[in-house]
């Protein structure tokens, strides 16, 4: 019996992670800590620090601090699936489930697709703890627009 080869969902190959992730320097990722951990044929991964950067004034994960992991990576991942010298993707919404507090480690991000069409992309991203505990849930849609 002969494996079925996979199939990347990645417009021009794997993606380049340190890459991916010097491209953040000076932005709300990187200040945040965000950075792209891993990827495969079809997901995209990033961690981010619980810290005083990430956490509300009670101590626990902030959940917009989680809405921008979630964001992030799905971003990311939407940007990689096309052709990139003829379209960018935006955000245009974003829906996210908050189900269990953190205060400490770091959490870690997988995005995969839900759908890659013409005009629009659907991202589910989940959120896990340092232990593997569903922190987050998220989905997010991009328009696929042309480059400018």
């Amino acid at each position: 019996m002969t494996e079925k080869p996979s199939t990347s969902i990645w417009h021009a190959g794997p993606p380049d992670i340190d890459s991916l992730n010097a491209r953040s320097d000076g932005s709300m990722v990187a200040a945040l800590g965000i950075t792209i951990t891993r990827a495969g044929d079809d997901f995209l991964e990033a961690a981010m620090p619980v810290d005083e950067r990430t956490v509300q004034p009670f101590g626990i994960l902030h959940g917009g601090a989680s809405a921008a992991l979630a964001e992030t990576v799905a971003s990311w991942a939407g940007i990689l699936c096309v052709d990139a010298d003829r379209f960018r993707v935006s955000g245009i919404a974003l829906d996210i489930n908050h189900v269990r507090a953190v205060r400490s480690g770091h959490v870690l991000a997988t995005a995969r697709p839900l759908h890659l069409g013409r005009s629009t992309q659907v991202w589910e991203v989940r959120i896990r703890s340092d232990s593997g505990a569903l922190v987050a849930a998220s989905r997010l849609t991009l328009a696929v627009i042309p480059a400018r």
